[in-house]
């Protein structure tokens, strides 16, 4: 029987389901790639602000269902001062944006639109509410940010990236 425990959960003899193996450690099979990914991480995350930068990571993987990623910017973002509360209300902000800026919201909104391309493009009523809370430079900051995080889900949910192991700024 496996038993789940850390700091914050009480001690229990619930059987959790094992955890699913990677599929393909991607990275190590195609460095040139993840070190390209890296680079462009870097690049779409200069001048914005950290905390805008982390909601929007954390919402496009909730909408990716990439858990790798949920658990990995949650806790960077726990670790950067960022709310219990603001995180836990992200997956559903649209009902509770009194949690939230008028910048984060046009950025939140703007995530869901590049995220989820079902209708072929980005609306016209999010693209404009963005680029009133965003300068121009840093609206190009954010929608590169959104396009990476996605790349990144996409490579983690494919290869069944295991969540859970991470520790704020492993990978910084």
């Amino acid at each position: 029987m496996t038993t789940h425990t850390d700091e914050t959960t009480p001690q229990t003899s619930a059987e959790y389901a094992p955890e699913r193996p990677a599929r393909l450690e991607w990275a190590k099979h195609a460095p040139e790639v993840y070190k390209a990914m890296v680079r462009l991480e870097t690049a779409a995350r200069k001048g914005l602000d950290h905390t805008l930068y982390e909601l929007v990571k954390i919402r496009a993987s909730q909408i990716n269902h990439c858990a790798f990623c949920i658990d990995m910017h949650t806790k960077d973002a726990l670790a950067a001062g960022e709310s219990v509360e603001r995180i836990v209300q992200l997956s559903a902000w649209d009902e509770s944006r009194h949690f939230y800026t008028a910048k984060e919201i046009a950025a939140l909104e703007l995530t869901e639109a590049v995220t989820v391309l079902t209708d072929g493009f980005v609306p016209d009523e999010v693209y404009d509410n963005a680029a009133k809370h965003f300068e121009e430079a840093e609206l190009a900051q954010v929608i590169a940010a959104i396009t990476v995080i996605n790349a990144w889900n996409r490579f983690g949910v494919t290869c069944r990236m295991a969540p859970g192991h991470y520790e704020p700024g492993q990978y910084k």
